[in-house]
């Protein structure tokens, strides 16, 4: 079991306080930035604390009573924030759904959690709620964030800015102040709804206390993260990665770029220039995808020079994050390396990163270490929703690629004796909302019971093995961690997707989505006729190449893990069509029932 120092939370410490101190202290510094219909616009932490206000006042001008909720069903804005933070500044509880989310999801969250009010990004999730809004119990206003959105003309539906000026002209600010002299850091922050791969949402309940130990606990192990950062808010605010990231970030006064369309990020990205962003292992994937899609083209020379280069990178970086001395011929080569290739692969990200915070699914060891030997820290962890985000990441210095880190401060793990990991600590949820067997069926003694599996390297580093839920055993008697097969294999930037597939089964197989940007290139550059991506992955020249690569990426697997058959599939797995959850993980049972006809004719059956 690994424990560390705690971090110091004050009693009287309540996140809804902390951000109205850092709108004092921080005045005109600007704090958001969003484009809209292609301009840029800014709100300084002054403007934000009086639409803050304003919005807390057109909340209690509606009824909102303590504890009660709102929804959020939007993509990321600005106003997303605003509406939190005046939500907690009268001891009421902000909900966000997922933008994507089908209306039978968003009108489950909202009867579960009982909202009043929802607040809608776009015509889409306006439409959605329509479908459910009279026969919901709880809800009593729809607020549209977009002036563009059609609203159905009954006095159900406003304009957020219309919501706005109803409180502006409110004179309730005495009883937004007398709410806040009761607040503590025993308050229910938020709900954070599970993605449901397994079954119905859960909606986890976390505490100020929960935000604030983690944010103290993060403080004690990032380097320096401060008011002149730049973050760049890009994945759903559902997603608890993102929501947790952005109330750090407002902790610090760190300036907040806010990306309406996670599918813009690379390009979006450039723009932004972020020196501290969090992200999810498939934004790495992509951008080395990219990185080795225009290698594929270039010359010999230019080949040996990103090699030579990137080689030199590792080699110096890995002494600094061993602290260990650089010698300075190896300093000379490096600034070379630097100024031709490695800086230009930096801008590809803004060129300003100080560290990136990822988690949230397996990161490849060999993308983890190339983003290092150029120059970008990929700051792996792990952590879920029930634990307000992070339980593990790597220390500064001297951790272990592929590993997930230390606990943080403050934090307890240990490993049961099935190989589950347990986690204890004051950023472990108070339980599932209205579910009190699901919450007693993830405690034991006080532990929280992860469902994951893993183990403590000897640099006391955790290793993931994969979820408990999601490990295969072959018909031969083989235990098979099926995430470990697919980063293997998905770090190939010719995979877009791979979802493997072995329980009871003689051998593994897996159904692969190619990356087409890259095969369609491929396929042209090598005379390889096609009509579409479905004659395409059908044959057999691609399927031979890609039979090699797979070889290839799968040496270091043990025999039994590695993948004897697999089938090209002509299109990705979505969201829409429920092969995902909004956070990019595979509902396994969902695609294997989708495709079981073509999984048995792997196995030789019809």
């Amino acid at each position: 079991m690994k424990t560390n120092q705690i971090p110091q939370v004050s009693d009287k410490q309540n996140y809804s306080l902390l951000i109205l101190d850092r709108v004092r202290k921080y005045g005109n510094k600007i704090m958001m930035r969003a484009k809209t219909d292609g301009n840029w616009r800014t709100i300084t932490w002054t403007e934000f604390g009086e639409r803050m206000r304003w919005a807390a006042k057109a909340l209690l001008e509606m009824g909102l009573k303590e504890v009660q909720m709102i929804a959020v069903y939007s993509q990321n804005k600005p106003e997303c924030t605003i509406l939190d933070i005046a939500a907690l500044s009268i001891r009421c509880v902000p909900v966000f759904i997922y933008p994507t989310n089908t209306e039978f999801h968003a009108e489950y969250i909202v009867n579960d959690s009982e909202s009043q009010i929802i607040f809608v990004g776009d015509q889409e999730q306006y439409d959605k709620v329509l479908t459910f809004f009279k026969e919901s119990e709880y809800l009593k206003k729809i607020v549209a964030l977009n002036p563009k959105i059609r609203l159905d003309g009954t006095e159900n539906s406003i304009y957020f800015e219309d919501f706005l000026e109803i409180g502006r002209q409110s004179s309730r600010d005495a009883e937004i102040d007398e709410r806040l002299s009761r607040a503590s850091q025993d308050d229910v922050l938020t709900l954070i709804y599970t993605s449901g791969t397994t079954g119905e949402p859960k909606g986890v309940v976390l505490t100020h206390y929960n935000i604030l130990f983690s944010a103290a606990a993060h403080d004690m192990r990032l380097m320096n993260p401060n008011e002149n950062d730049v973050s760049l808010c890009f994945l759903p605010l559902s997603h608890i990665f993102e929501r947790t990231w952005t109330y750090y970030a407002m902790t610090h006064g760190m300036e907040i770029y806010y990306l309406d369309d996670p599918k813009k990020v690379i390009d979006f990205i450039k723009e932004a220039k972020p020196t501290i962003m969090c992200a999810v292992p498939r934004i790495y994937e992509k951008i080395y995808a990219a990185v080795f899609h225009s290698l594929e083209s270039a010359s010999p020379l230019k080949k040996k020079l990103f090699r030579w280069a990137l080689s030199t990178g590792a080699e110096r970086n890995n002494l600094k994050k061993d602290q260990l001395p650089v010698p300075l011929v190896l300093n000379l080569k490096y600034n070379i390396a630097d100024k031709l290739v490695l800086s230009k692969i930096r801008e590809l990200v803004g060129g300003r990163v100080r560290f990136m915070p990822c988690a949230g699914a397996p990161l490849s060891q060999e993308i983890e270490e190339f983003f290092y030997a150029v120059g970008i820290f990929v700051w792996y962890g792990y952590g879920l929703s029930e634990t307000t985000a992070t339980v593990t990441c790597h220390p500064p210095y001297n951790f272990k690629f592929g590993l997930v880190g230390t606990p943080l401060p403050g934090v307890q793990v240990k490993i049961a004796h099935n190989g589950e990991i347990l986690i204890k600590g004051g950023n472990v949820m108070k339980g599932y909302y209205k579910k009190p067997e699901a919450t007693a069926d993830v405690f034991e003694d006080g532990w929280f019971k992860s469902g994951d599996i893993g183990e403590f390297d000897k640099n006391g580093e955790l290793r993931i093995t994969d979820r408990i839920k999601d490990l295969m055993k072959t018909s031969g008697g083989k235990y098979i961690a099926p995430q470990l097969i697919e980063s293997v294999i998905g770090a190939d930037h010719f995979v877009e997707q791979v979802v493997a597939i072995g329980d009871q089964k003689k051998f593994v197989s897996a159904l692969i989505v190619p990356s087409f940007e890259v095969l369609e290139e491929y396929a042209r550059s090598n005379n390889i006729p096609f009509n579409s991506r479905a004659e395409l992955v059908r044959n057999p020249q691609i399927i031979d190449f890609y039979r090699q690569r797979i070889e290839a990426r799968s040496k270091n697997l043990a025999n039994f893990e590695k993948v004897k058959e697999f089938i090209l599939l002509p299109g990705e797995l979505t969201i829409e069509s429920n092969e995902i959850t909004p956070t990019m993980k595979i509902k396994r049972k969902f695609v294997t029932e989708r495709y079981n006809d073509a999984i048995e004719g792997m196995y030789g059956g019809a």
